[in-house]
C-alpha cells in the first residue's frame, strides 16, 4: 500500500469536478504546487468541506495517484475569511495565487513563496498598507525568489549607487542611472523613494519588506516598474489581471 503524505499548503485554486468533488491547486512547502481531488467536498456535511475551500492553509493528508494526490483527510490552520468582504483585496488574493502558480516553484523555493504569500494574504486582509503596495511587494518578492532577482545595488554602466532617477529594465534585472539609460534610448521609471523600496522588497529580510512607506508619487512609480518586471517574466498575463486592474485603478 502507498503511505500518505502529510503536508501544510495553501489552496491557490479550486474546480468543481462531477457533482460534489473539487480538483485543488495547493501549493506545500516541500513539493511546490501540487494538484489533488477532494471527493466530496462540496458537501456541507463533508469532512473535507471547511478545509478545502479557496485560500485555506491546511495540514493534508495526501495518497499519490498517477495524474494527481487525493485528499484523505485535511484539518483547517488559517483561513482568510476577510477577502471576501472587500472585491478589491478578493481580486489581489487571486491574481497573486496564480502567479504562484504560473511560477512553478522549485521544491527549494516553494516554502520561501509559500510564506510569503501567506503573509501577503494577511496584510491584504488586514488592509493596514495600501493594496497596490500589497501588490508590488510580492510582484518583486516572488521574482527575486523565483530567479528573477534585479541587479538593484548600482548602475550597470557607471557604478553609480544613487540619483536623482533611474531605470530598470524589466528583461534583463539591470539598473540605470538617468545618463546611462538615456544613451541607450531609456527614460527613468524609479525615482529615489520608489528605488529605495524596490531594494527593500528584494534584498530586506522577510519579516521587514512590507515596513515602509511612499510618497504618492513614488508608489505609482513602483507600482507600475513592479508589475511590468513580474508580467515580463510569465509566460503569459495572468486571467486575474484585467479585472484586478479594474478594481484597483
Amino acid at each position: 500500500m502507498i503511505d500518505p503524505v502529510v503536508t501544510s499548503g495553501l489552496v491557490l485554486r479550486e474546480v468543481k469536478y462531477k457533482e460534489a468533488d473539487r480538483i485543488l491547486t495547493i501549493l506545500t512547502p516541500r513539493y511546490g504546487v501540487i494538484s489533488a481531488i477532494a471527493k466530496g467536498s462540496l458537501r456541507l456535511k463533508n469532512k473535507l468541506f471547511s478545509a478545502c475551500g479557496l485560500f485555506c492553509y491546511s495540514e493534508f493528508t495526501l495518497y499519490p495517484g498517477k495524474n494527481m494526490y487525493t485528499v484523505d483527510e485535511a484539518q483547517i490552520k488559517t483561513v482568510f475569511h476577510e477577502l471576501s468582504r472587500s472585491v478589491e483585496a478578493m481580486s489581489l488574493a487571486m491574481y497573486m495565487s496564480e502567479i504562484a502558480i504560473m511560477l512553478m516553484p522549485t521544491q527549494e523555493e516553494a516554502d520561501t513563496v509559500l510564506r510569503l504569500l501567506l503573509n501577503s494574504l494577511y496584510m491584504a486582509e488586514k488592509g493596514s498598507i495600501p493594496l497596490k503596495q500589497v501588490k508590488s511587494v510580492y510582484e518583486m518578492r516572488v521574482c527575486s525568489v523565483c530567479g528573477y532577482l534585479p541587479q538593484l545595488l548600482m548602475c550597470k554602466g557607471c557604478g553609480l549607487y544613487d540619483g536623482k532617477d533611474f531605470f530598470l529594465d524589466p528583461l534583463d534585472g539591470k539598473l540605470l542611472c538617468r545618463d546611462c539609460a538615456a544613451r541607450e534610448g531609456h527614460k527613468p521609471n524609479l525615482d529615489p523613494g520608489a528605488l529605495y523600496a524596490m531594494r527593500h522588497i528584494c534584498l530586506a529580510d522577510d519579516k521587514k519588506i512590507f515596513a515602509f512607506r511612499l510618497a504618492e508619487h513614488s508608489s505609482k512609480l513602483l507600482d507600475a516598474t513592479a508589475e511590468r518586471y513580474v508580467l515580463t517574466h510569465l509566460e503569459s498575463v495572468p486571467k486575474s489581471y484585467s479585472f484586478l486592474k479594474s478594481v484597483l485603478e
